[in-house]
């Protein structure tokens, strides 16, 4: 038997987190932090969900507004113009696949999900749609519920803590009691390293993962190539993979069920590593 906090309800298809598993991202997007216009063609897209679920890929997530700082918010028809072709290439190639849809908006949560999507991912915990939290519990789908402040051109200004551990755990009893409260059954909780904080912030964060353990609600760490490791390590996006797989090793070892990243072979290795050294 699968507990609540070891699956997500996907449709009506558990996908079973009780040994970690890959959310590999694709920005559809020419902004992106480290991908923008890569992949913002149906035919690029499919071409790299397709090598994304043959290297172990548990979920795709496909975004459409880049919330990297100083992005640009976009219009949500937009990024619905831009996500819902691929979301149904997508599917219509590989119908099995779990799709999460990165958006803030609750217009294109509800298209997306017209559109086969299985997972909302919000960087934004319904701040900046107030309609997002009654949607997903309307939909009825799984909900990342990441931590932030303020949007991509004002989060940078907003890096003070106190005790960013015990805020951000503050915010998550907060915000997951709300979404409760509507009927939102499956979360998944992502401190959003690098978002609303300084360097300093996503190390503690990081090493202190095993704190919201707590709350019994799975965890992804999303560490990919950001600049918490490249400003760290005087290099660029580029060149962070090295170290973005050191630093997935230590969120399996602190707790994290889910992984968020744009290199799925090398995350799938660090997890075969995690479970020979760790898991009976």
């Amino acid at each position: 038997m699968l507990f609540p906090n070891t699956s997500l309800n996907c449709r009506g298809r558990l996908l079973d987190l009780s040994k970690p598993v890959i959310m590999g991202i694709l920005n559809v997007t020419p902004d992106s932090f480290f991908d923008g216009g890569r992949y913002n063609t149906v035919t690029h897209a499919l071409s790299q969900a397709e090598r994304m679920l043959e290297e172990g890929a548990a979920i795709i997530d496909v975004g459409g507004m880049s919330t990297r700082p100083n992005a640009e918010m976009i219009d949500p028809a937009i990024e619905q113009q831009r996500v819902l072709p691929v979301i149904e290439a997508i599917l219509k190639s590989f119908p099995d696949t779990i799709i999460s849809i990165d958006t803030i908006y609750a217009q294109t949560a509800r298209a997306a999900a017209s559109a086969g999507v299985s997972i909302i991912n919000d960087v934004s915990a319904g701040r900046l749609d107030t309609n997002l939290y009654e949607t997903v519990a309307e939909l009825g789908l799984p909900y990342v519920l990441m931590h932030s402040k303020g949007t991509p051109q004002t989060m940078t200004k907003m890096t003070e803590y106190t005790d960013v551990v015990a805020e951000v755990l503050d915010f998550f009893i907060q915000e997951t009691g709300k979404l409760k409260a509507l009927g939102v059954k499956d979360i998944v909780i992502d401190p959003g390293l690098g978002f609303a904080k300084k360097m300093e912030h996503s190390y503690t964060l990081l090493k202190s993962l095993e704190v919201f353990k707590i709350l019994d609600y799975p965890i992804m760490a999303g560490v990919s190539r950001k600049s918490m490791i490249y400003r760290l390590l005087n290099t660029d996006a580029a060149n962070a993979l090295n170290g973005a797989t050191a630093l997935h090793m230590v969120a399996l070892q602190n707790g994290a069920r889910l992984l968020r990243v744009h290199d799925v072979l090398p995350a799938m290795e660090v997890i075969k590593l995690w479970e020979t050294l760790y898991v009976d």
